[in-house]
Parts: structure tokens; sequence; C-alpha cells
């Protein structure tokens, strides 16, 4: 049992592809404020403020773009992380690009090294690119790559500079080669992905639970079913990116919107199950732009909905009284 929630604002969008995602935090924290939510009040906030390299157009590694400076934010991350579990916190995450999550797992495994490692990955996107498949460049993309030690060479496309592949391996080797097995990576809504990605899914056999499958078994089922694949885990990770709700029934504010995601409750639905497991031991909020929303500040406010109720099971379930 944790003695508090700690929330860690990760004010970074090294790893994305348009501006405006380090805004995501503070767009949440508006949210609440105008909706007398007193989340961010009621917990400590750790910042991480790390995005001016950001705004360079100094590329010097185009198949993985600033991934000299993400290096730095990954250390970053694995601190304030483990001083927050060294202190008896439960983290919960809201942060930039998903590009972080994975100095999230890389420390989660650094912090749990005894303990199975299990992480669900409610996402538009696959997020399994490397600098030898990418077609952007963009680390956002790559996350799970490096936290599986997977550089998908047999679809390589791309042949990246020795530096970034120095950079690459350095990342990819943090906390040990693979963070997470194959079988204890789990996709919901996963829609948007190119072709190495695909034949790296099917060649892991990673499941992906599709939208048409939460609306036709229903998200707890769905949810439970995550449970049962990842029943051999000791600690579950959950990381929630918006753009896995559709961008037409909450808004367009996100980096990289695709349609026929998710309904905000059944986001909400699977990972209140989630929660419950008692093994929860990291949830993260990303890829809030309030940048792009149509809706004026739509996104964050849908995401603090989710978020506020997440937060009191965990408080319930997780926290000593």
């Amino acid at each position: 049992m944790a003695i508090s929630i700690q929330f860690i604002f990760n004010e970074s969008e090294l790893t994305a592809g348009t501006r405006g995602a380090s805004l995501g935090p503070k767009a949440l924290k508006i949210a609440a404020f105008n909706a007398q939510c007193t989340l961010f009040q009621d917990y400590p906030v750790q910042i991480i403020p790390n995005n001016d390299v950001a705004f360079s157009h100094a590329i010097v590694n185009p198949f993985a773009k600033r991934i000299e400076d993400f290096m730095n934010l990954f250390k970053h991350v694995d601190t304030v992380l483990s001083e927050a579990l060294e202190t008896g916190h439960f983290p919960i995450f809201v942060s930039g690009d998903h590009g972080s999550a994975a100095a999230t797992i890389a420390s989660l495994q650094k912090n749990y090294p005894n303990q199975k490692l299990g992480v669900v990955w409610i996402d538009a996107h696959a997020d399994l690119h490397s600098p030898y498949t990418t077609p952007s460049g963009n680390i956002h993309g790559m996350p799970l790559a490096i936290a599986l030690g997977e550089d998908n060479l047999e679809n390589r496309r791309n042949e990246p500079h020795p530096e970034t592949v120095a950079y690459w391996n350095g990342l990819k080797n943090y906390a040990g080669t693979k963070k997470v097995q194959p079988e204890n990576l789990v996709f919901v809504g996963v829609r948007d992905t190119e072709t190495p990605e695909d034949n790296l899914i099917k060649t892991l056999g990673i499941k992906n639970h599709t939208v048409d499958e939460v609306r036709r078994k229903g998200p707890k089922v769905i949810a439970r079913d995550v449970l049962n694949q990842l029943n051999s885990c000791d600690l579950i990770y959950v990381s929630f990116d918006v753009d896995s709700m559709d961008p037409v029934e909450v808004s367009y504010g996100t980096g990289t919107p695709v349609k026929n995601g998710l309904f905000p409750i059944e986001a909400l639905d699977i990972m209140e199950v989630l929660v419950q497991s008692g093994k929860l031991c990291c949830l993260e909020f990303v890829e809030i732009n309030p940048c792009l929303d149509n809706k004026q500040n739509k996104m964050a406010e849908t995401a603090l909905g989710i978020l506020e109720p997440l937060v009191e099971q965990v408080e319930r379930l997780y926290i000593k009284n």
C-alpha cells in the first residue's frame, strides 16, 4: 500500500511531430479548476520541465529526431519516478507526448526487478517503430520498440547514422534489454498502423482488442480478457493515449487523431476494471494537445472526467488510510 498518490506532470513533447502536447498537463489543470475539482491540490504534483529543444529546427538524427535530448529526459523520468516509488507514493503521470512512456516502463522494471510487468497500451497507434522502420523519425512512434528491445530489422527501410544507432541501443538497454515480454503487452483500440508494425505484431503475437470488439463484447468483458492474459504478471502499467478515443465524439485535441475510436465511457470502464485488479503500479495519460483542440479545452475536460473516478478507485484500493 502507498502512502499517497503523486501526480507527475511530464511537460515534454520532445518526441512528437507537432507542437503543443507539453501544454497537456496545464490544460488538464485548467479543466480541473473550471470544474472546481481539487485533484491537483489534494495530492502532490511533481513537474518535469524539459522541452525547450523541441522548438529547435536543427535535426541531427532524422530517423530518431532529438534522440540525444530524449536520452536526458529518459533518465530524468526514471529519477523522478524512482523517487516517488522509494518514498511510498503511487505514481500517476500526465505526460505530453507518448514517447516518454518508454522511460516509465524502463523505470518500473528497474524498480521492480524481480516482478513481471504487464503493459496495457490504450492507443490508436502501436508505437512499435524503430529508427530502422520509422516513416517520420518521431520517437513517440517508438516507445514500445524500446521497451521490447526490438529493431524490427526484417522490415527495415532506413539506414540510421551510427550516432543514432548508439543512442537507440542505449535506450533499448536501459534497465535491461526487454522491459516487457510480448505476451505481457496488450493493445486496446489500436487502428492506425504501418506495414512494419503489422508484421512485428504478427511475428510477436501481440494481442489487439479492437474498437469493434470493445463495442461488441463490452468494455468490461474486454478488460477481464486483458487481465486473464496478464494473469501471470505481478504488476500492471496502464498507458492511456487520448487519441484512443473518437475525435468526432470528443475533440481533435491530440497530435495524431484517428476516427472510429473508443467512447470516453468505454475507456473509463476498461481502466476501472484494470484498477480493481489490485495489480496496478502506475497510470499514465498522454497526448492532450490544447493547441489542436477544435472545441476549446474539450479533450482535457474529457480526460479529467476519466481520470477523476480512477483516482478515487486508486485511493480506495492502493492507499493507506
